[in-house]
């Protein structure tokens, strides 16, 4: 299990079968706007999805934690049906435990920006 407190980055990655791409991007164009309203409620307020192949990596920051973040989540029927809708395009979203297939750091080079500077 991953703890993450408000703002830290949480990043994860899932295996998608192979050809799979194309489908998993689509429904990402059309996100259900339910799905949408439980992210927001969930306090997840920065969350990107990258795709390489068959590779998926997803990355999110949340405003009062992951723990709670996965709380809300866990608890949605609306989550529970768009997970299950994609269910057949994914290999592998969980090691033997049943963790998700998190990242971990290593590396940080951060860059200060002048103060005022917001880019």
């Amino acid at each position: 299990m991953i703890t993450k407190g408000p703002g830290e980055a949480v990043l994860f990655i899932y295996r998608l079968k192979p050809g799979m791409g194309p489908e998993y991007d689509r429904a990402h164009e059309a996100v259900w706007p339910e799905i949408l309203e439980v992210i927001d409620e969930a306090g997840i307020y920065d969350y990107q999805i990258w795709r390489h192949g068959d590779l998926v990596v997803s990355r999110m920051r949340t405003r009062h934690g992951f723990d709670h973040a996965s709380s809300v989540t866990g608890a949605s029927a609306v989550q529970k049906r768009w997970t299950e809708s994609l269910g057949h395009v994914f290999a592998d979203i969980a090691d033997a435990n049943g963790e998700p297939l998190w990242l971990e750091e290593v590396f940080r080079h951060r860059v200060h920006t002048p103060a005022g500077d917001r880019s």
